[in-house]
């Protein structure tokens, strides 16, 4: 059968598993659609891209009824350039409209020109033409799933002005925000979005995770429900996670002072929720295995999990050091409490603090913090690290380079520095072989090869530790 004969039957099937990995335009519209859209053309009225920049390139425009910009993304659309790869992953993070191409360029060694070049090569657009369009997906989604009002809508894309709004709107959706407008405007204090991901999810097997290491009083659970109070730019909210299993998608409720603060919300939430990851590209090296094969039969569609911010990760990481789950995750409590922050939250009548940066590391007082001399001392000059930018926790970054780097930190060793590229940069070929579940669980294995797993080694360790961690649950970790 044909890949575009594949195309067209799973688009008739409107399959899940295929959202975000190609994408259908209709030669008699002239739009193009999601394949889970309800829409079926007829095949020869129909041609099929790889990505949705492709689609608009041949002069096509997104769908009103499935939207696009919703899908989860696919490394397929991302570029051939690893560093076209790793500048649209920064541009996801960026947090304000105002894009200054040179300094964008400059935090990838290159001149803006030749960025610009290799953009316009891989994706047909520049990256200050993505990073805008970004922003105006954003404001479709919150016009289409929210009532909040258009004016919150444009600060919330990032714009100061509601004519510049309205009319960069109607010229990429041809519709002006009033006209797409579902939901009539209230005052709602908290916003509910969905967030896409391809089936299978196994969104148990993350609250797992997060529920054995929950980040101090940050973080709460109920059954199927995750509650976190976040901080973006000094400010405090509250967001609440459930999965949706028959949209394929996660209910992401929002309760948080400032809308500007929603796309930097939404981009760590598909982070730590692992939504981009693609189970079938997974899977099909996974599968090669007959062991792996029936551990990926028993937890389907095992996620990445990590963390709210990385610098939680590398922090549990070092407290976690040769003590168990819960030592490890009462230490990290008993830091919040010495050096965090008051969040003006209150849970169960109590004071919620926040989780302390790198700066008030430093200035913390940490002798009554019940871990090793040598374990403060890594705390500290990891924080001093960060401070002074000798060290990035960017998951963008080269990650031979960040590993070479944490080395050089007194105190962290091969474990520590592969379970942070793991967790904290989400490098999906990082394997942590020498943490002693991990161990264990490769000696069940013993006629697998783990290295033939590359480059999704990671998803192999998430797959271990939900097989064996309870077993080993009480067993003393390596450093």
């Amino acid at each position: 059968m044909k890949k575009d004969d594949v195309f067209y039957n799973a688009m008739l099937a409107r399959d899940p598993r295929f959202d975000g990995k190609f994408f259908v335009g209709v030669k008699t519209t002239g739009i193009y659609c999601r394949p889970i859209c309800p829409a079926k053309p007829k095949r020869e009225n129909v041609e099929f891209f790889s990505n949705h920049l492709a689609a608009e390139k041949a002069g096509y425009r997104p769908c009103l009824r499935c939207r696009p910009e919703s899908a989860p993304q696919s490394p397929a659309w991302i570029g051939k350039s690893a560093l076209v790869r790793r500048a649209i992953k920064m541009i996801d993070k960026i947090e304000t409209l105002e894009f200054n191409e040179d300094e964008f360029a400059e935090l990838f060694g290159v001149s803006a020109r030749h960025l610009r070049r290799l953009f316009i090569e891989d994706v047909g657009k520049t990256p200050k033409q993505l990073s805008f369009e970004n922003r105006l997906n954003l404001a479709r989604q919150l016009i289409t799933e929210t009532a909040l009002p258009i004016t919150d809508v444009a600060f919330a894309a990032g714009f100061n002005s509601i004519r510049r709004f309205n009319d960069a709107f109607k010229e990429r959706f041809k519709k002006s925000p009033s006209e797409i407008r579902r939901k009539p405007v209230k005052d709602d204090s908290t916003l509910t979005i969905r967030l896409s991901y391809r089936p299978p999810f196994d969104f148990n097997g993350l609250l797992h995770f997060y529920r054995s290491h929950a980040v101090g009083q940050l973080e709460w659970f109920e059954e199927g429900v995750m509650h976190r109070i976040v901080e973006v730019n000094g400010k405090v909210g509250q967001i609440t996670l459930s999965d949706l299993p028959d949209e394929s998608c996660i209910k992401l409720q929002i309760n948080f002072p400032d809308t500007t603060a929603l796309h930097a919300i939404i981009s760590r939430v598909r982070s730590l929720m692992d939504l981009d990851s693609d189970p079938v590209v997974v899977a099909n090296t996974l599968e090669t295995d007959k062991d792996m094969k029936a551990l990926l039969k028993k937890h389907p569609g095992i996620r990445l999990p990590s963390s709210w911010d990385p610098f939680e990760v590398v922090v549990a990481a070092i407290l976690g050091q040769v003590v168990s789950v819960e030592r490890g995750r009462a230490l990290v409590n008993d830091l919040i409490e010495l050096a965090g922050s008051d969040s003006g939250f209150l849970r169960d009548g109590k004071s919620v603090r926040l989780f302390p940066t790198p700066a008030q590391v430093i200035k913390a007082d940490l002798k009554n913090l019940k871990t090793t001399t040598r374990r403060k001392e890594t705390l500290v000059a990891l924080s001093k690290a960060l401070v002074k930018g000798e060290l990035s926790l960017e998951p963008t970054q080269d990650v031979d380079s960040f590993v070479e780097k944490i080395l050089g930190i007194p105190g962290i060793g091969p474990w520590t520095a592969s379970y942070m590229a793991l967790k904290a940069l989400r490098h999906t070929d990082a394997f942590p072989a020498t943490d002693l579940i991990i161990a264990r669980a490769m000696a069940e294995h013993p006629k697998t090869k783990f290295e033939n797993f590359s480059p999704w080694r990671g998803y192999v360790a998430a797959l271990l530790w939900r097989e064996y961690s309870h077993v080993l649950k009480k067993t003393r970790r390596k450093k």
